[in-house]
């Protein structure tokens, strides 16, 4: 089982592969004060570090999707924007989760699957 801070971590690094993977130079920050606490893990939001010290509604991610670090194995779960937060984490947990490409991140492989 991992801890808290090991699964921030994970949640940083996942965010910076994401940028690599994506082409994007934004810095993106966690916002600790609203990560979700589960038996199963951390669910994490995230927001560009330009909107959260200057507020310019230009530099803000949209849709900042809240993401999921698993507790036992530290396999990230990306949640699918098109849903809200509450139907993902019910989709998550009944294991009715529609898969993409990128559903998955495995950090100690560096990919992402959609299994």
């Amino acid at each position: 089982m991992l801890t808290e801070k090991e699964m921030l971590n994970l949640a940083e690094r996942y965010l910076k592969r994401k940028a690599e993977f994506g082409g994007s130079d934004i810095e993106v920050v966690i916002l600790t004060e609203e990560i979700i606490k589960k038996y199963y893990g951390s669910i994490y939001y995230y927001q560009s570090k330009e909107f959260i010290l200057t507020g310019n509604i230009n530099k803000a991610l949209t849709p900042g999707t809240p993401f999921l670090v698993e507790k036992s194995s530290g396999r990230v779960v990306a949640f699918a924007s098109a849903m809200s937060l509450e139907n993902n984490i019910k989709s998550y947990e009944n294991g009715t989760m529609t898969p993409s490409l990128y559903s998955y991140w495995y950090p100690d492989e560096d990919r992402f699957d959609y299994k």
